[in-house]
């Protein structure tokens, strides 16, 4: 491969300071190197936090992201900073997850895409909330996200 795929970007290799929301954080995506082959790639990230839109109470989710990538590929480091600037985000468990799911959609048009957002209990009840795009490819191995349903997680 004569290319360098990593060229041009910004947070990997450097000391980067977490975005202050969302939408200010930049997503940085890489070319596949390998588009002609259907594969799943896996992001968990069992430490996500947001805010309470109401109460502004800190909210706590598993987040498990699992793409089949086109063209592009999200660089990670990017990505964790992506999520990490929801930690000050006011907004409620469905809104942070498939706004999440909606945003990857759009910068990295992927194949197929699935995000799980398993929060945990606040006024005791877990809301769990799945986005999918689709059926997967033919072929692409989709294991399971690995996150038992809520019976006391601990």
């Amino acid at each position: 491969m004569s290319e360098n795929i990593y060229q041009g970007l910004d947070a990997l290799g450097s000391k980067t300071e977490a975005p202050d929301s969302p939408e200010k954080a930049v997503l940085e995506t890489v070319n596949n190197p390998r588009p002609n082959s259907n594969y799943m790639v896996r992001f968990t990230c069992p430490e996500f936090t947001s805010l309470c839109p109401v109460t502004g109470q800190p909210d706590f989710a598993h987040l498990v992201l699992d793409y089949v990538p086109d063209a592009l590929l999200v660089e990670s480091k990017s990505l964790k900073l992506y999520l990490q600037s929801f930690r000050n985000h006011a907004a409620f468990h469905e809104d942070c997850t498939v706004g999440i799911a909606e945003r990857l959609i759009a910068e990295l048009n992927p194949k197929w895409l699935r995000l799980g957002g398993y929060w945990y209990p606040r006024g005791g009840i877990p809301i769990d909330v799945f986005f999918q795009t689709g059926e997967a490819p033919a072929g692409v191995w989709i294991p399971d996200t690995g996150v038992a349903p809520y019976r006391g997680r601990g």
